[in-house]
């Protein structure tokens, strides 16, 4: 099995688990992911109970250096996206003691 869950992976989980047809699962994963991406476009933030929140932050423009060299280099100011885990994500991927 791959360490990677992918769109396929997606799809084919949704297939199987609600029985939608292949397509359906696709278009509904599809349609999904398009929602958040125009959201956060939108600077929502989009929250998903018991998983976590996406929100788009702005980084401004600064100074850093070359980690090879040590040079100093300018980094353009710029969009990130920030994931914040919920408390029940949490706890579900630390093992316990």
């Amino acid at each position: 099995m791959s360490k990677n869950s992918t769109r396929a992976h997606l799809c084919e989980a949704i297939c199987k688990k609600v029985g939608l047809s292949r397509s359906d699962s696709t278009v509904l994963v599809e349609l999904v992911l398009k929602e958040i991406i125009e959201s956060l476009e939108r600077g929502e933030r989009v929250k998903l109970s018991s998983f976590g929140s996406f929100q788009v932050r702005e980084k401004r423009a600064r100074i850093g250096r070359n980690p090879k060299t040590g040079e100093p280099a300018s980094i353009s100011a710029r969009r990130v996206i920030k994931f914040k885990p919920s408390p029940i994500l949490k706890r579900q991927l630390t093992p316990e003691p």
